[in-house]
């Protein structure tokens, strides 16, 4: 499976996560680089717009996100 569309402007990863290179990588392998449908950041970002995923928002909170598109 490619590497998810939005990896290289998930601020998540790229701002946030920068001084923690091995646990981004872990995180990656899970959300980026397989299903991305798993990543809550993809989810808001793909329905709502991109200016409206939080920039606190982890790949892993997917009950927040869900809570975020009721």
């Amino acid at each position: 499976m490619p590497d998810c569309e939005m990896l290289s402007k998930c601020i998540f990863f790229n701002d946030r996560m920068a001084n923690m290179p091995a646990m981004a990588e872990m995180m990656k392998k899970k959300y980026c680089r397989g299903d991305n449908a798993k990543c809550a950041r993809y989810l808001v970002c793909t329905r709502l717009g991109r200016e409206k995923v939080p920039a606190d928002l982890s790949p892993a909170q997917i009950d927040r996100a869900e809570a975020m598109l009721r």
